[in-house]
């Protein structure tokens, strides 16, 4: 049995469901009222997604070059690359709600009576909707992936 595959698919899991986690709780923070506090609260977590992100990735990176299916597994497989385009689409759809976070924070700081404008928070939570919607579809595609779909 290979030590190192399973400790990367344990740590890929685990930081797939905490990010799983962090948008989820982006779409509950993002629902109440914005008080500077859970601005400031959005902010972090956000910050936590991107390093979530980050970190997903380089385990992935892991798995494909040290796993035990093999780099020719993952490269040739056309569910592999659905899973990557998704999670990337729901990366890049992720800076808008970022840049979003950081803007307010600074209003917020300037002005402590500060509430987003309504138009805005409203594109935020469609993006952030967007986001939970299509990562829901990630571990449909591992699932499939991993049991050999794509080949």
């Amino acid at each position: 049995m290979e030590t190192t595959d399973l400790v990367l698919t344990i740590l890929h899991h685990l930081l797939a469901f905490s990010l799983a986690g962090v948008i989820a709780a982006e779409f509950v923070l993002i629902r109440n009222e914005l008080t500077p506090g859970t601005l400031r609260r959005l902010a972090r977590v956000d910050r936590h997604y991107g390093m979530l992100a980050v970190l997903i990735i380089l385990v992935g990176i892991g798995r494909v070059f040290h796993g035990l299916k093999g780099w020719e597994f993952y490269v040739y497989n056309w569910v592999f690359w659905v899973k990557m385009a998704i999670f990337a689409t729901v990366g890049l759809l992720s800076i808008v709600p970022t840049i979003r976070f950081i803007s307010w924070n600074r209003q917020a700081t300037a002005s402590p009576a500060f509430q987003p404008p309504g138009h805005e928070l409203a594109s935020v939570r469609r993006y952030i909707w967007l986001e939970a919607l299509l990562f829901l579809a990630i571990p449909a595609f591992a699932a499939a992936m991993a049991r050999g779909y794509g080949l």
